[in-house]
C-alpha cells in the first residue's frame, strides 16, 4: 500500500519532513506565502506546490495536483494559520477569517476522506469559544462559552466519521531543544481511537528516563556555519553586556532596570521575555518570528546578538542543507512558525504505528503532556 499524503498549509515543511521520515509520502503542498512555496520549491522539487489560498482551491484540483484519487490518500496533514486562537493577542476565534482556515482544513478532510488526518495548531484552541463575547462580558450563549470551537471541531469531524484525539505536547518532552506547546489532533475515519504518543523526554530525566535536550547540545550540530541574524539596538546592547546566560531585565542592578525596560516597567506579568538571554543548560523558549522584539528577546547565551537563522534551523531541526527563502527577516517567520522536524516525525510514526497495529495504548494521567491540566481528549470534557 502506498502512504500518500495532502499537506495543507505547508509553511516552511517542518511536520512533512517528519511526516516524510515516518514513512509516508507527500504528494503536494498548499500554501499561499511566497516564501513558503519558493521554500519548498527549491528543497524538494519533486513534489508539487500550489501557490494559492486554500478556500480558493477545490479539493479536485488538490487531488489532481497531487495526481491522487481520493480512494488513495492515506492522510492529509497541516496547521492552519493560528493567529485567531492565539492567546498572545486579541481572540477572535471562528469569527475571524484566519480561523477560518480550520474550517477549510475540515472541508478538505471531510471531502477527500482520508484515512487518517494530523492537524496542529495553538494552545488557545483548546479555550477558543465560537464566537467569544465582545468587551469583556459574560457569554450568555452557548456558542461564547470557552471551549465551543473545540467542540463544534470535534463534532464536526466525527459527524464525517472520524474518531479524534489530541493533547498540548511540549515539544520538549520528545528530545526537541525547545519549550513550544502545541496542540496535535489525530483523527481515524473509523471508530478506533489513535493512543497519543508518550513522552520519551523530562526535566530532569527522572520520568522518563531521558532528560530534556539543552541548547548547549542542540548548538553542538552546528560547525563553522556563518551566522546571519537580526541585530539588536545599540541602547539594548549596553544592558545586555550586564547580563549572563539565563538572565533576564531583573537581573540588572536595581536602579537601571526602570530605565532599560522603559513604560514596560509598569507592565502586569512577569515579563520573563524581556532583555532574555538564554540558558545553556536548557532547551529555548518557543521560538517566534522575530527574536530582538523587546518583550519576547532571544538573545544568545554568550554572544552580543539574537539567535541566528542557522541556530533557529538546528532548535527546529531542519536538515542542515535546507535552504530558506527570502531576506533573512522571512526565513526568521518560516523557521518560526514551522513545527520542529522531530514533532513531525512523533505524529507521522504515531499514525504509522497504529495503521499497522503495533501502537501501545497511552497511560491515562500518567505521563504529562504540557504543564496545563485537562489538555487531552480524555480529559477535557468537551464532547
Amino acid at each position: 500500500m502506498a502512504y500518500n499524503a495532502i499537506s495543507l498549509f505547508s509553511g516552511g515543511l517542518g511536520l512533512d519532513l517528519g511526516i516524510e521520515k515516518s514513512g509516508i509520502d507527500v504528494r503536494v503542498c498548499v500554501d499561499n506565502d511566497k516564501y513558503c512555496c519558493e521554500t519548498i520549491r527549491k528543497n524538494r522539487p519533486n513534489i508539487p506546490v500550489i501557490e494559492s489560498k486554500i478556500e480558493d482551491l477545490t479539493s479536485e484540483e488538490i487531488l489532481k495536483a497531487a495526481g491522487l484519487k481520493k480512494s488513495e490518500v492515506f492522510l492529509i496533514c497541516g496547521g492552519p494559520p493560528c493567529q485567531a486562537f492565539s492567546t498572545a493577542g486579541t481572540r477572535k476565534s471562528l469569527q475571524d477569517v484566519r480561523g477560518n482556515c480550520i474550517l477549510e482544513f475540515l472541508r478538505k478532510v471531510t471531502e477527500i476522506r482520508p484515512k487518517y488526518f494530523i492537524m496542529e495548531n495553538v494552545r488557545g484552541l483548546l479555550s477558543a469559544a465560537i464566537s467569544p463575547p465582545e468587551n469583556g462580558d459574560k457569554p450568555n450563549h452557548c456558542d461564547q462559552m470557552p471551549s465551543s470551537a473545540i467542540k463544534y471541531l470535534i463534532d464536526s469531524f466525527e459527524n464525517a466519521g472520524y474518531t479524534i484525539s489530541f493533547a498540548l505536547f511540549d515539544s520538549a518532552n520528545y528530545g526537541i531543544p525547545q519549550r513550544r506547546e502545541r496542540m496535535i489532533f489525530f483523527g481515524n475515519r473509523g471508530k478506533k481511537r489513535i493512543p497519543l504518543p508518550q513522552p520519551t523526554h523530562s526535566e530532569d530525566g527522572s520520568v522518563t528516563g531521558l532528560k530534556w535536550v539543552s541548547i548547549k547540545d542542540a548548538f553542538s550540530r552546528l560547525n563553522g556555519e556563518k551566522h546571519e541574524f537580526v541585530k539588536f539596538s545599540e541602547n539594548r546592547l549596553k544592558y545586555y553586556k550586564m547580563l549572563k546566560a539565563g538572565q533576564n531585565w531583573r537581573n540588572l542592578p536595581e536602579e537601571i532596570q526602570e530605565a532599560a525596560m522603559g513604560k514596560s516597567y509598569h507592565l502586569g506579568g512577569g515579563k520573563t521575555g524581556f532583555y532574555r538571554r538564554l540558558s545553556w543548560q536548557k532547551p529555548a523558549p518557543t521560538l517566534v518570528t522575530r527574536p530582538n522584539m523587546p518583550a519576547t528577546d532571544l538573545c544568545h547565551p554568550s554572544k552580543l546578538r539574537p539567535l541566528s537563522v542557522q541556530e533557529y534551523k538546528v532548535i527546529q531541526q531542519f536538515p542542515k542543507d535546507w535552504k530558506f527563502s527570502g531576506a533573512v527577516i522571512e526565513q526568521y517567520r518560516q523557521i518560526g512558525n514551522a513545527v520542529p522536524v522531530e514533532m513531525g516525525f512523533v505524529a507521522g510514526k504515531t499514525i504509522m504505528a497504529f495503521h499497522s497495529g503495533k501502537i501501545k495504548e497511552e497511560i491515562p494521567n500518567g505521563i504529562k503532556y504540557s504543564r496545563y491540566n485537562k489538555t487531552t481528549d480524555l480529559d477535557l470534557q468537551v464532547r
